[in-house]
Parts: structure tokens; C-alpha cells; sequence
């Protein structure tokens, strides 16, 4: 893959753990010296209260390639919800990042000229849970990470694909309205 990658994007959904462990990241990636690389550095520079920007980390000092960084959908309010995204959850993305490189999604030769922005969902009730299982969170978000940067760099659904299934698809939310259950 030699043509210049200005921006992808992909959504996963893996979910199947204990309650609160699913995850849902939706990835965009482009090169660094793109509108990628330009939002990567302004969200790095101008952080918010609650939603923390940091690079997707193997251990504490120890960054991923192609740079990765991760943005919280929920608002952090706690200390154990930030070690929980920033230790358990920080490390599966790093992981689902070189799995993808690994896998050939991601060319590794372009790991140093591309950037990856993540926007994380992690269920908040994962603090109230004293027996969370930290290795399939790990397992849960790492596959995530890797499929939502699998259908970005791939292009999936493509636009036929959606045509054909559009009618055969409900929103899973706008269903349980229907249902009376939400």
C-alpha cells in the first residue's frame, strides 16, 4: 500500500465479557502530516478537564507506532476509572495497534509516518465491579482495537454493501424504543 492515506476511518463493537467490559472504539487514521497529524498534535495541546488525551502506551514508557492517541468518550470522575483506562485499556490499544501492523493492515513500513486517533468507550461500571477481569478487558479492547483499524484500512462496510443491507439493519437503541425497553 504506497498511496498516501489522508484519512480513514472504522468502528468495531466486541462484546461478549462480564457486564461492562464491551468496547467500542472508532479509529481515525491519516498521515502525520495531514489533517490526521494536525489533530492529533491539537487534541495532545489542548487537553480538557474529565477527557485526558494520552498516546496509546505498551507500559508507562514504552509509545506504540504508528502514534496512537487515545480520547475518552466518558468523562473521568475517578481514580480507579482513570488507572482502569489508563493501565488495562491503554495497554489492549497499544496491543490492537501492532496486532493490526502485524496482521499487514497497517504497512509496516508507514508505522512511523501515520497517526491513529481512538476514541475509547469504556463503561463506567467497570468501577463498580471489585472482581473485574482485567485480562478480558485487556482481550476485549485489544480485538476491538485491531478490527476497527481492519475495517478502517480496508474500507468496510463499503458503500454496496450498505445499500444492499441498509432495509435489514435496525439500530440496536432505536429497537429497544421500539420495544418499549429503553
Amino acid at each position: 500500500m504506497s498511496e498516501r492515506i489522508v484519512m480513514r476511518t472504522g468502528e468495531a463493537l466486541v462484546a461478549g465479557g462480564p457486564p461492562g467490559t464491551a468496547a467500542e472504539p472508532e479509529v481515525i487514521i491519516g498521515e502525520l502530516d495531514g489533517p490526521v497529524g494536525t489533530a492529533i498534535a491539537t487534541l495532545t495541546g489542548d487537553q480538557v478537564a474529565g477527557h485526558t488525551r494520552v498516546f496509546a502506551l505498551l507500559n508507562t514508557d514504552i509509545q506504540v507506532r504508528p502514534v496512537t492517541l487515545m480520547v475518552s468518550k466518558v468523562t473521568v470522575k475517578e481514580t480507579k476509572y482513570t488507572n482502569i483506562l489508563m493501565g488495562t485499556v491503554q495497554a489492549a490499544i497499544a496491543n490492537g495497534v501492532l496486532d493490526a501492523v502485524r496482521a499487514g493492515d497497517i504497512p509496516k513500513e508507514r508505522a512511523n509516518d501515520l497517526g491513529i486517533i481512538v476514541s475509547v468507550w469504556l463503561n463506567p461500571m467497570v468501577t463498580k465491579d471489585d472482581k473485574l477481569d482485567h485480562k478480558i478487558l485487556f482481550d476485549i479492547h485489544r480485538k476491538a482495537t485491531a478490527m476497527a483499524i481492519h475495517k478502517a484500512m480496508n474500507n468496510k462496510p463499503d458503500i454496496d454493501w450498505l445499500l444492499e443491507n441498509q432495509d435489514k439493519i435496525t439500530h440496536k437503541y432505536y429497537q429497544m424504543g421500539l420495544d418499549g425497553k429503553l
